[in-house]
């Protein structure tokens, strides 16, 4: 990791008649640079998307984390144990494609007006339910890179209900990369979604990676939970950061 000293911050964000919080992080004294919206798992904006979002400014990056489930729940956030997941799982079941899009929009359109981010190079990352929300981001013409991380649910449904959101997959246009990680024990994404998903994106032409992590469970990436999978961590951050130098630029 870079050791950059950062600002943090937390902020709102102007949806319409909205006002959705987020955490900002940035290096310190930084004129220009690439930007990243962090998108949450169930369990809100809590202490591990901070940490996402911080280790991405300490990599010269200006990252900023929206409090997606802002309509359910203002100022929700929480841990992990399975009371935390129903809860969280409750939230999402809430949440609608559209809108989150619209969400993410206006965090891009803060990221350009309110920080020294540049329009053109803005990156997505999701986790989770974040993760499935990544995907959707995809579709986004202001998203130049997506990384995805074991997204539930994608070859499935859509928040909100409606088509499965890989019938969007057409739709991730302008030669943008995406990059899909998988735990390959994780039971809410069964190897054959995670097949589906590359079908797709091979089918409409999209620029992609799909890693696949054998003994890797959902939430692999997250040093908070029993499942964190320390070898795929590193890996996949390594790709991660890969995946931005050369297309956030």
């Amino acid at each position: 990791m870079a050791n950059r000293e950062i600002q943090t911050d937390s902020v709102k964000i102007t949806n319409g008649n909205l006002e959705i919080p987020a955490y900002l992080a940035m290096p310190v004294g930084v004129e220009s640079a690439p930007g990243i919206v962090v998108l949450q798992e169930i369990f809100g904006v809590n202490s591990h998307i901070r940490d996402v979002t911080e280790r991405f400014a300490k990599e010269g990056y200006v990252a900023i984390a929206p409090a997606l489930f802002h309509r359910q729940a203002p100022g929700f956030e929480t841990g992990y144990t399975p009371e935390d997941i129903q809860v969280g799982k409750e939230y999402k079941a809430q949440t609608k494609a559209e809108e989150l899009l619209g969400d993410i929009k206006a965090s891009i359109d803060y990221l350009i007006s309110q920080t020294p981010a540049k329009a053109d190079v803005i990156g997505c990352i999701g986790f989770c339910f974040g993760g499935h929300v990544a995907y959707l981001a995809a579709t986004l013409p202001d998203i130049a890179a997506v990384a995805s991380f074991y997204g539930a649910g994608i070859t499935m449904m859509t928040p909100g209900g409606g088509e499965p959101t890989i019938t969007r997959t057409k739709d991730i246009k302008g030669g943008k990369t995406l990059y899909a990680f998988f735990g390959m024990d994780d039971a809410s994404i069964p190897a054959e979604q995670v097949d589906q998903i590359e079908d797709a994106l091979n089918e409409h032409q999209v620029l992609h990676r799909i890693f696949r992590y054998e003994g890797a469970d959902h939430g692999f990436f997250c040093d908070q939970r029993a499942s964190y999978n320390k070898a795929a961590a590193f890996d996949a951050w390594d790709q991660v950061k890969h995946l931005f130098r050369q297309e956030l630029r």
